[in-house]
């Protein structure tokens, strides 16, 4: 490639694409009471239409995108992760073996794990104060606990990468101001930018 003003010489180019998707949809949205009886009700699952819509989405990318999806960052929540399990499955898939046609779902759909390498990165959760997190289900002590095998195992088998170190290893602290979650992601984008540049040998 020719000089850029002066003597400066762009050698190669880097292009990255990113595709941020938001949760599907959340039971506590279609069944109020849930949230009474759940172990859990600041981390609600999503109802199976949800699942079903993402599963279609991530058929619609793998479509018409134009471009490969091979790594994605998710948050620990249970919303997200059910959501990314439905993309991830239908960007991998290899075989189809549904008897029912009507079947909107990704039961029965076969995978070729090594599509696609996931990570699960803390610092992508919402902001973790009342105006994400609702007050009714907000844990009083502000202590929200994730296992992150149990994360993981959402997730399909063979798409772990744990090879990709997490930036945030906690947490962000309850009540965060606004100000500090937009800090945050700031962060994780740029480090998710440096790995794929180190990923590709380019960093």
């Amino acid at each position: 490639m020719g000089p850029l003003h002066g003597d400066l010489t762009i050698e190669s180019q880097f292009y990255q694409n990113v595709v941020v998707m938001r949760h599907g949809d959340r039971i506590d949205n279609f069944e109020p009471l849930w949230t009474s009886t759940a172990a859990r009700p600041w981390d609600p699952p999503l109802v199976e239409a949800g699942k079903v819509r993402a599963y279609c989405m991530g058929q619609r990318l793998r479509n018409q995108l134009g471009f490969p999806i091979h790594r994605v960052f998710v948050s620990p929540f249970l919303r997200c992760l059910q959501t990314d399990n439905e993309v991830i499955i239908a960007l991998c898939a290899v075989a189809d073996h549904r008897d029912d046609p009507n079947d909107l779902s990704s039961n029965g759909v076969v995978i070729d794990p090594s599509k696609i390498k996931v990570s699960i990165e803390y610092g992508l959760c919402e902001m973790m104060n009342l105006r994400a997190i609702r007050p009714n289900v907000a844990p009083n002590d502000g202590v929200f606990d994730f296992n992150l095998s149990q994360c993981e195992a959402v997730l399909p088998a063979g798409t772990i990468d744990h090879a990709a170190e997490q930036l945030h290893k906690e947490l962000p602290k309850w009540q965060e101001t606004l100000e500090g979650a937009r800090t945050r992601y700031l962060e994780v984008r740029g480090y998710q930018v440096q790995f794929e540049l180190w990923r590709k040998g380019e960093g």
